[in-house]
């Protein structure tokens, strides 16, 4: 079939675009100014100065830069460290292209865009899950989509602009075709494909539709062996740049964690094992997500160089204790030993720091180390663990209007996820705003009725405000299906306790409290328990046992309304004086780094 060049190409300098960065402005007729000073750089240096600020802050590797600045000519080696080295003196003393050891090039200095023309800017590309047919494992589609999204989220040099995979596959959850996704989410195109099992071949039919009009623009119909299904996501990548633009600037495919795999038995049971396990993780079932971990476990023992096995293990050791599956102190050295396996220079090394600092911040009570990790890793795009941590960190601290900010920011372009409508619900009512946190939970709850996370903090927010009889029959139906859910139970037994059923919530936290003998339980939520129930000293108690155990709630549990009872009581005091005495030590450790 003739590849042709789609009306969505762009090139990957993005013309039109002004820059301002330290004390230099890049117009869009490419005029470089300091000042009233015009400085002259030759046509190489300019188009590198382009891409640079085009993905400030994203490192651009130096065969990038390489297949970019030089479209389909031979060049030596060094020519990149050569036109860098120019361009450095040229912009000099001004000192903003930082050389990433063994990786490429990035531009660190802020960076201010004006866009001349809305028109200019990237389309935008909305990935569906694939469809598998009945002889397809179920995982199989939905894990390859989201490898490609991952895959294509991550370059700083694609023609588009790949959109969030939660509310794509959210919306796709509940049953809307491509070209309704599309609409909601104002996409300019859809990708959507099927995936079917031959006697010895994976065929993939994927198709992109452009949402205007519904039009089918084009077909690709990938046949590979089974024992190649690891690389598909990243033959599909390289299709799409040679279809949506005018050239493929790597001149060959995009590499995901599977590149080699399709030579080596090991790696290609390694990445099979990784999907499965990513996919398995992320459902919330106790069984199924201690599944999922022990599948990365097995893939990275057929494959220690799989790095991304090693970060999907870290954040699934983080959401095991955020559901109470697991002590934290078990789950850190999971997150510490993920960290250590992965070389700083590795390609997405930077994936580990925020479940790294979340982990620091919450177990060691090393608030300086959190803040470096969360700070190196500050570059990274909006994706659901990223921003989920981020996101916790922030309401830990209680920076609340800086965790609500980065929660808006990111809805921008993932509206429909599940967690971030949730979640910021959570963070008003934390801030103590009433109003905008019911208003927040009956939206996330219209959008996502039977969702873990609009369930758990939309029932605690509607029993703190009086609407007990909603709050109770959400929290019952979530129980229902999550019966060994921790959280469900916690959120259960309060709502239960705000609407005046004592007996059952007593039950329910009695359960609670003798499961805790045995096992890992989130004392933050039973604290919640007791005050509804009027019991302070009972509460206090529980809290303690959520600081000494590291809770991952308990310092947000701190300023939850919902334990405002216990104001004032010395206890309570102490406790709060562990945040503050971790601020403090942060700020000395700051002035000291001065």
């Amino acid at each position: 079939m003739m590849v042709e060049s789609s009306s969505a190409a762009s090139s990957p300098e993005f013309p039109g675009r002004a820059f301002t960065f330290g004390n230099l402005h890049l117009d869009p007729d490419d005029t470089l100014a300091r000042g009233d000073e015009i400085i002259h750089l030759p046509p190489k240096e300019l188009a590198a100065l382009k891409l640079l600020l085009a993905h400030a802050g994203q490192i651009l590797t130096h065969q990038q830069l390489k297949n970019a600045l030089w479209v389909g000519v031979h060049v030596t080696d060094d020519s990149v460290s050569k036109c860098m080295s120019s361009l450095r003196e040229l912009l000099a003393p001004d000192d903003c292209i930082q050389t990433v050891y063994k990786r490429g090039y990035r531009l660190f200095a802020e960076v201010h865009k004006s866009v001349a023309n809305d028109d200019e800017e990237r389309p935008r590309l909305v990935i569906m899950p694939f469809s598998a047919e009945t002889n397809v494992e179920p995982y199989l589609g939905s894990s390859i989509a989201e490898e490609t999204i991952a895959l294509l989220t991550g370059d700083p040099l694609l023609p588009v602009r790949v959109l969030a995979r939660d509310s794509a596959f959210s919306l796709a959850a509940r049953g809307m075709h491509a070209q309704q996704v599309g609409e909601a989410l104002r996409a300019d195109l859809v990708l959507t494909g099927t995936l079917r099992s031959l006697p010895l071949h994976f065929r993939l039919r994927a198709e992109m539709i452009r949402v205007a009009d519904g039009t089918q623009i084009w077909v690709e119909d990938m046949l590979v062996p089974q024992s190649r299904v690891a690389g598909l996501e990243s033959e599909l990548a390289h299709r799409l740049f040679v279809r949506l633009g005018s050239c493929d600037p790597f001149q060959s495919k995009p590499q995901s964690p599977a590149s080699g795999s399709e030579q080596n038995p090991e790696r290609r049971e390694a990445y099979r094992l990784f999907l499965r396990g990513h996919h398995e993780w992320q459902t919330l079932q106790r069984h199924r997500m201690q599944d999922g971990i022990q599948h990365l476990s097995r893939a990275i023992e057929h494959d220690p160089s799989l790095y991304a096995a090693h970060v999907d293990l870290a954040n699934a050791s983080v959401i095991q204790i955020l559901c109470g599956f697991t002590a934290p102190a078990q789950a850190s050295e999971q997150v510490r030993l993920a960290a250590e396996a992965i070389p700083p220079y590795a390609e997405g090394a930077e994936a580990i720091l925020p479940p790294m600092g979340w982990m620091r911040f919450h177990v060691d009570h090393d608030l300086a180390g959190a803040v470096r990790a969360f700070s190196a890793s500050a570059h990274l795009p909006h994706e659901t663990s990223i921003t989920r941590l981020r996101t916790m960190f922030a309401l830990s601290r209680h920076r609340f209007s800086e965790a609500i900010t980065m929660l808006n920011d990111a809805l921008q372009s993932d509206p429909y996820s599940p967690w971030l409508n949730a979640r910021l619900a959570w963070a008003f009512h934390l801030a103590g705003e009433s109003a905008r946190s019911v208003a927040q939970a009956e939206h996330a709850l219209d959008l996502f009725p039977d969702h873990e996370s609009s369930n758990i903090y939309g029932a605690i927010i509607l029993a703190f405000n009086g609407k007990t009889d909603n709050a109770i029959a959400v929290s019952e139906n979530l129980v229902r299906r999550l019966p060994y859910f921790d959280p469900a139970a916690g959120v259960y037994g309060y709502t239960l306790a705000q609407g005046g059923r004592l007996d059952e919530a007593r039950a329910i936290l009695e359960r609670l409290q003798w499961l805790s003998r045995e096992r890992f339980v989130l004392s933050s939520l039973t604290a919640t328990i007791c005050v509804a129930l009027g019991d302070t000293d009972g509460a206090l108690a529980e809290l303690q046992t959520a600081a000494d155990s590291r809770c991952p709630w308990f310092f947000q549990a701190l300023a939850d309304p919902r334990l405002a009872p216990l104001q004032g009581h010395p206890q309570f005091a102490r406790m709060r004086g562990i945040l503050e005495q971790m601020e403090n030590a942060d700020d000395m450790k700051s002035a000291g780094d001065l």
